[in-house]
């Protein structure tokens, strides 16, 4: 049985103000094609389908049409779970109508998986979709207490186990932060302080999981696979190579994982050198519109140099003074800052007003008020 796995869409993403659905809508017309080309048994979207809980009305009916084209016209089916961007209710609406035409949404967290159930000539194939679902949710779901994401996640994946038929091959469609993964700037942390993050033991005995959440394609044990971003979405993935993955899961569970490149209409760059030296290259530089971070290596006083850069580069995001972030301990002190969670930065808050470390019990009561916080802002939206 063949699978296109894919994940982490983030239709409406901004970056650096410039709105990112044509680009989104270019790759995705691409990827229609390779459905249509490639006669998968099922698409498998694994979460953040948009990059925020309330999308723009643009991206709402971007993937209306990519799902119509691939469900309707295509006759392929499609199971699509909700990640930790998405709102579980908005996109989960009308998920039992959908079903009927072939389109499997699983949005909102119940006791019971969504489950569709495929059939090849080696057998039946029971996909279970999990999307994303914050500790609470799971908790009101089974009714018993879990103390953080990767105990809700074993809830869930135990529940699963204790249905599934022996006879049948399982595949999991889920969203989550597996420990050892790569991670990039563009992704939402799940929790605070890295504790929802899950070990890859969680998902013994599937044949397949297929996850969404981490943006670099990337495969443990040969069968937990994430496809990785439809696009690169910060400067930390310039070097990915972004791809969509074509899933064979064999009579005996066999799993083979065919990475698919879909060319983007503007790339990502990071391009570095004195600012009359990128001018003279952008003149005859063929992928010119790319996006381009530059990196200035000059050391005098530059007039207007953004608007100097867009007339070689007219799709130029940002500029980076290198002589600027080599310059004193206050520069590189701000840089550690920024990369720094909240639940550090109030930490060092704490140090330097108590004089005084959070112990272990100040950590976690710390932990829990962000993620009750983080969980009342996601349901508000």
């Amino acid at each position: 049985m063949r699978f296109l796995h894919t994940a982490d869409w983030h239709l409406g993403r901004v970056f650096h103000a410039r709105s990112l659905l044509e680009d989104q809508a270019w790759v995705l017309d691409q990827f229609v094609a390779l459905v249509r080309d490639a006669r998968p048994d099922a698409v498998l979207i694994a979460g953040d389908v948009y990059d925020r809980a309330v999308p723009p009305p643009e991206a709402v009916a971007l993937l209306d049409d990519v799902l119509a084209r691939i469900v309707v016209d295509a006759g392929v089916p499609v199971v699509m779970i909700s990640g930790n961007h998405d709102s579980a209710q908005r996109l989960g609406f009308g998920a039992r109508l959908l079903t009927a035409q072939g389109l499997h949404v699983a949005g909102r967290t119940e006791r019971e998986a969504t489950c569709v159930t495929l059939s090849d000539p080696a057998g039946e194939v029971k996909i279970y979709a999990l999307p994303y679902a914050e500790p609470a949710a799971v908790r009101d779901a089974f009714g018993v207490d879990l103390p953080g994401h990767e105990a809700a996640l074993a809830a869930r994946l135990e529940a699963i186990r204790a249905s599934h038929p022996a006879h049948a091959r399982s595949v999991v469609v889920g969203h989550a932060f597996v420990i050892g993964g790569e991670a990039s700037e563009s992704e939402r942390p799940l929790s605070v302080g890295g504790s929802g993050a899950v070990a890859a033991g969680v998902f013994a005995g599937f044949d397949l999981v297929a996850l969404g959440h981490l943006h670099r394609p990337q495969t443990f044990g040969q069968r937990i696979h994430y496809a990785g971003s439809l696009l690169k979405y910060s400067l930390s993935e310039v070097t990915h190579a972004k791809s969509v993955s074509l899933i064979e899961l064999a009579g005996d569970g066999t799993v083979t994982i065919e990475p698919i490149a879909l060319s983007p209409r503007r790339d990502l760059r990071i391009i570095e050198g004195q600012l009359a030296d990128l001018l003279a290259h952008g003149a005859e530089d063929p992928h010119r519109d790319d996006y381009i971070h530059a990196v200035l290596t000059d050391t005098g006083a530059l007039l207007d140099p953004m608007a100097r850069l867009r007339q070689a580069y007219p799709n130029a995001l940002a500029i980076e003074r290198a002589v600027l972030a080599r310059s004193g301990e206050a520069s590189a002190a701000g840089h550690r800052l920024r990369q720094l969670d909240t639940a550090e930065l109030f930490a060092n808050f704490f140090k330097e007003v108590a004089d005084e470390e959070l112990d272990d019990d100040k950590r976690r009561m710390l932990a829990q008020l962000l993620e009750g916080m983080a969980a009342a802002e996601r349901e508000s939206a």
